[in-house]
């Protein structure tokens, strides 16, 4: 670790002196990219994050959004299903009026998950959730978004395998459930591989707490595994390309979970929090105790005074840069008045947690001692906020020519339903705990997960993932439509857009043409979600995402949350009655066929353009989330990946098939283009369906369902005909490789 010549000179003119060592490390990690986001923040404000349901936005561990309110229900704690498990500090009860909140984050843990695939992926799972606690909420889902380089390169599988099974160790030992996600495949990860982890938590509106110091006096109280050298400057190593060696050289500093300890960290957290004793809490994460402690001091504009050897230490001999900037995981920091220290110290013992006082909160400088010498002394606000902001040049990233290659139907069918991107990922949710805490109405495999809050009678579907496919042809046009699909996700499920959190993933933002993707990416996303009143509260940016294969494609993983009356939805599969309708774009002339970003060429290394947007995106998802809810809806299914082939593929079952006439002169590019913004409806009344889009709504009757297990679909060139099992066989590809 070294701090940048121009960075020290900012630093010795602030301090009027040299920087001690373990401040120059300090200044090292928490002016890092990763921390400070200072080639990502002066373009983040295009992002809009307020409205009247936005509780806590942007900067906190998490954001908190209220939810609306169903019905008069209340909570009631006597039930384990309430909070999403039974802990030894649950209420007696909550007033019925209390407002129902959740909290909404998402981290990324790229570089750590190269290295060691396992504890990468698990520790990113750790960390988001201990960020749910320190917001006094109580971790009831997870989603998992992740990216990998191409499926049939022995180096991609052992990387998926690995973070898939560190994810469900870690989710599943300490009862959370994984609910929702997505999986793609693309040969730019191949040197880089991204894993992007969301939590949803559950609070009332009296448990409350942030991430800002209140009242000097009060004690800074380290709870949690004791500290050792793992992970030391994880930080700054996830601000730096990685290097052919990363996997052998960069080792150290990747962190090493334990779900358990993380488990007795929830439930301590939930008694303390319950019982009123924190006023306010960080998560160790980036940076360890020196960047939790000091961006909790400066957030209230206030100061600390820490003595570093009283951190409970499992190593003997650490230094106080190493205990300072070390990440072991599992460990939180709390503020506490003084009078309520000895009975946190006693919550932590009864959870058999390591418990320090440290520090306490002051008005002046962040202060840490060791060995009776003072190692750091400096302005807290000056260590989180004075990273100068990067002034980046700026290229428009090349666009494809249009080449639109021709091939057989049977053919592109085959190779599109089967590809690993689009294929099922059974093999990845099955390996995860989704029923835990009896919440999920809706499980994974499905166009969005439903989860059961019944404190306040509602529906909250989630629904995350990117489009690197969309994103490497264009990158503006690609993030709008990943916006537009997560939506439609929620959509399909009967429930409308609440509010969202970002993982704006990109590569060296150094490089002009990679930072224009960049900047395309985030314009886009907050164009549409601002055009689908959609807040944005909260996420994270992992950026130097490069490795000797060069940079990944641009990647905005968008995890989004929606409300609805109840906790049913259609399903995606068909029934055995009603007329199967596609909802948005069905042009009968080629040119509207636009391939771009599609499967489709992936699988035959064409290009095109990128396929138009529907003009009034938010008149679409308002009427198909009311459309779902209808009691004439059989079934609903979001087209997007793979386009209306994958979508009626899905649709089909063992039982139920579907008979599909396809009039168009294009065939390939109807079954095949990805536009978004489109679902599939089945229904017994057709005419209230067409009644609940506005006009200029494209609705066309496609299909039929029949008694027999095939997919028919009839075109102008020819009849495709597949039965449901070798439809299944050509969509197991993952579980036929890897199990």
């Amino acid at each position: 670790m070294s701090l940048a010549d121009s960075d020290r000179e900012l630093v010795v003119e602030e301090l009027g002196r040299d920087p001690t060592p373990a401040e120059a490390a300090l200044f090292e990690n928490l002016w890092s990219e990763h921390c400070a986001y200072r080639s990502s923040r002066p373009l983040l404000s295009a992002f809009e994050s307020e409205g009247e349901q936005v509780v806590v936005g942007p900067g906190d561990d998490a954001a908190v959004v209220e939810l609306p309110s169903h019905g008069d229900a209340g909570t009631n704690s006597d039930d384990r299903t309430e909070r999403g498990g039974e802990s030894e500090g649950e209420s007696e009860g909550k007033d019925a009026g209390d407002s129902t909140y959740i909290t909404m984050g998402i981290e990324s843990h790229n570089h750590p998950s190269y290295v060691d695939p396992f504890d990468g992926a698990a520790t990113g799972v750790g960390g988001i959730v201990r960020d749910t606690l320190s917001m006094g909420a109580y971790p009831i889902a997870l989603a998992d978004s992740l990216y990998f380089g191409e499926f049939d390169r022995e180096h991609s599988q052992y990387l998926f395998d690995g973070v898939v099974e560190g994810i469900s160790h870690y989710g599943n030992c300490i009862g959370v459930p994984t609910v929702a996600g997505s999986v793609d495949f693309h040969p730019e990860y191949e040197g880089n591989p991204l894993v992007n982890v969301a939590c949803v938590g559950l609070l009332t509106e009296d448990r409350l707490v942030t991430a800002e110091a209140q009242q000097p006096g009060n004690k800074l109280v380290l709870v949690g595994n004791a500290t050792g050298r793992d992970g030391l400057g994880g930080a700054s190593f996830a601000s730096e390309d990685l290097a052919e060696d990363a996997e052998t050289e960069d080792r150290p500093a990747v962190q090493v979970g334990d779900p358990y300890a993380e488990k007795l960290l929830i439930e301590a957290n939930e008694v303390l929090v319950e019982e009123n004793l924190i006023e306010s809490a960080r998560d160790l994460g980036a940076a360890g105790l020196g960047g939790a402690s000091s961006e909790l001091v400066a957030k209230g504009g206030l100061g600390a005074r820490i003595d570093l050897e009283r951190v409970h230490q499992r190593e003997p001999n650490m230094n106080a840069l190493e205990i300072l900037l070390a990440e072991s995981q599992e460990r939180m920091c709390y503020e506490v008045e003084p009078e309520n220290v000895d009975r946190v110290t006693e919550i932590a013992e009864r959870f058999d947690l390591g418990c320090s006082v440290i520090g306490e909160v002051t008005d002046g400088n962040y202060v840490c001692n060791f060995s009776g010498d003072t190692v750091v002394d400096v302005d807290a606000s000056f260590l989180g906020d004075g990273a100068p902001m990067n002034d980046l040049p700026v290229e428009a990233p090349p666009r494809p020519s249009v080449d639109r290659p021709s091939v057989d139907l049977e053919t592109a069918f085959e190779a599109v339903v089967s590809s690993p991107s689009t294929a099922s990922k059974r093999w990845v949710y099955e390996q995860y705990d989704h029923e835990v805490g009896v919440r999920t109405s809706v499980p994974p495999g499905d166009d969005a997960a439903v989860m059961a809050i019944r404190e306040c009678e509602t529906g909250l579907a989630i629904s995350s993932g990117a489009a690197p496919n969309w994103t490497a042809a264009a990158p503006l046009e690609g993030a709008k439509a990943i916006a537009l699909e997560n939506a439609t996700n929620l959509a399909a499920k009967g429930a409308t857009p609440l509010a969202a959190v970002d993982c704006l993933n990109g590569g060296n933002p150094e490089k002009p043409e990679v930072y224009g993707g960049f900047k395309r990416i985030v314009d886009g996303l907050a164009e549409m979600c601002s055009t689908l009143s959609i807040p944005v509260v909260g996420g994270n940016v992992s950026l130097y995402n490069d490795s000797v294969a060069g940079p990944i494609p641009p990647t905005p993983t968008l995890a989004v949350v929606g409300t609805k009356a109840g906790y049913d939805a259609p399903p995606l599969e068909a029934a055995p009655e009603g007329e199967v309708l596609l909802v948005g774009d069905l042009a009968m002339d080629s040119d509207s066929y636009r391939l771009g970003g599609s499967e489709y060429l992936a699988q035959s290394s064409g290009s095109d353009r990128f396929p138009t947007l529907p003009e009034s995106p938010e008149s679409f998802i308002e009427a198909l989330a009311a459309v779902a809810d209808d009691d004439a809806t059989r079934a609903v299914h979001d087209v997007s990946h793979g386009g209306l082939a994958v979508a009626l593929a899905e649709m089909a079952s063992q039982d139920v098939g579907l008979e599909v006439e396809i009039s168009s002169d294009d065939p390939s590019g109807a079954l095949f283009h990805e536009q978004p913004g489109r679902a599939l409806v089945q229904t017994t009344d057709p005419e209230s369906v067409r009644d609940a889009f506005p006009d200029e709504t494209p609705i066309v009757s496609i299909g039929t369902p029949t008694d027999e297990g095939v997919v028919r679909i009839e075109t102008d060139e020819r009849t495709l005909e597949v039965d449901a099992t070798r439809v299944r066989k050509l969509r197991s590809t993952i579980e036929r490789e890897l199990e």
